[in-house]
């Protein structure tokens, strides 16, 4: 077999092999698209009903938030050690057990229950965030961007249909015995079980293995994870780490306040609604165009650009009249939208930057910051609302930001 260089060709080695591994992560991707949103659209209602009170209420997103952390060390670990394949079909098993958990604790009115089994199913979520990294394992330098992207905007077809399902769901629950909150998790479930069965059977070859195996031959280097100096990891590491958990961080922060802000200037929550799917819209939809522009112009100039953006975003939210959902609405947009450039040019900047040795450990690794930073920003938001302001909250995200990035990208090229 004729093996061609990357850097020679600009072409994937396995070119074949690229595009059914490509398509068999896209099909999973809607699935488990699916299983997250139906999930995550009803935990906080679950608790809420089960406990009697609203205290508790944002308890699900916390859990699951950790339980997605956790996992992502898990995921992480295990494909360094036997693959993409076993670490992500195990990872949506785990979530789908979660689900059978919550399913149980809803018959058995369980808030200890429901709490356990809403943390084991964070590891569906993280999954999810997972499977980006196995789209570049094949591709070559020049499309890994656009690799990644066609799997991350593949979740948002899932998302759109998962949460329009509640209702039915909720009615086969409710024929079958089981409270209707619960049955957007019979969903959930099922389409975590399906993601699992669709990896387990179809993503062959492991698109990581091979990618080593490849590498391998051509550098005539050994495959048993041993790390040399030319291995080790470049610069772009810290700059596209830095990228996504800071892009995280100010998300989640100026998302988790918005509803509330217009809650306070009298909106309901139709109106916040519509603002926050246009946001979600634009934080997986234009994934095919982010993809071609990192690939074109490079990580770190797209990531320059996700800070521009927040920045944006952040003066139009703060800007904007507290009665504007129009104006609100676009600055959520932008949200969305610095959010998709920072995490597409900071994963091709990881991608790019650590050696496939232990490249599934380190994005794993990169994965827990990312939560921890989304935890952060939900839970500090309302703190510092309490605080100032709204208005200084999404200013004060959208500077710092631009800020931190600008710098990072001055030393990241320095040392190159």
């Amino acid at each position: 077999m004729t093996i061609s260089t990357p850097a020679a060709t600009d072409l994937s080695p396995h070119p074949q092999a690229q595009r059914r591994i490509l398509a068999v992560l896209v099909t999973a991707q809607i699935l488990s698209g699916a299983g997250l949103a139906a999930g995550i659209t009803v935990g906080a209602l679950l608790a809420q009903d089960m406990l009697g009170s609203a205290s508790l209420a944002g308890l699900p997103s916390a859990l699951l938030t950790a339980g997605s952390a956790l996992a992502a060390v898990a995921v992480g670990r295990l494909s360094n050690a036997r693959g993409r394949r076993p670490a992500l079909a195990a990872g949506y098993l785990t979530g789908a057990l979660g689900t059978v958990g919550v399913i149980a604790a809803a018959v058995a009115d369980s808030p200890v229950l429901l709490f356990v089994s809403l943390f084991v199913y964070g590891a569906g979520s993280a999954t999810n965030l997972q499977a980006r990294y196995a789209g570049a394992d094949l591709a070559a330098p020049a499309s890994r961007a656009r690799a990644i992207s066609t799997v991350l905007v593949a979740t948002t077809l899932g998302g759109v249909v998962g949460p329009n399902l509640a209702a039915p769901t909720g009615d086969l629950a409710e024929a079958l015995g089981i409270p209707p909150l619960a049955g957007p998790f019979l969903l959930a479930g099922t389409a975590y079980a399906l993601a699992a069965l669709v990896l387990a059977v179809w993503l062959r070859p492991d698109p990581l293995l091979l990618a080593r195996a490849t590498y391998a031959q051509l550098a005539n280097t050994p495959t048993d994870g041993a790390v040399t100096e030319a291995q080790r990891p470049g610069s772009g590491l810290m700059l596209g780490a830095l990228v996504m958990v800071l892009t995280q961080l100010v998300m989640v922060a100026i998302m988790t306040m918005t509803p509330v802000h217009m809650h306070d200037h009298g909106h309901g929550t139709a109106a916040a609604g519509l603002v926050i799917a246009l946001h979600v819209g634009a934080m997986f939809l234009p994934s095919p165009l982010t993809g071609r522009l990192v690939d074109r112009y490079g990580g770190t100039k797209l990531a320059i650009a996700s800070g521009a953006t927040l920045l944006a975003s952040g003066l139009f939210a703060a800007l904007a009249p507290g009665g504007s959902v129009t104006l609100l609405a676009v600055g959520l947009v932008l949200l969305g939208l610095g959010w998709n450039l920072g995490l597409v040019s900071g994963t091709t900047l990881i991608t790019g930057a650590v050696p496939l040795a232990t490249r599934a450990k380190t994005q794993g690794t990169v994965d827990v910051a990312i939560a921890i930073a989304g935890t952060t920003g939900g839970m500090g938001s309302g703190l510092i609302v309490a605080a100032t302001s709204y208005p200084t909250l999404a200013m004060a995200g959208g500077i710092l930001t631009l800020l931190a990035i600008v710098p990072a990208v001055t030393v990241t090229a320095r040392r190159r």
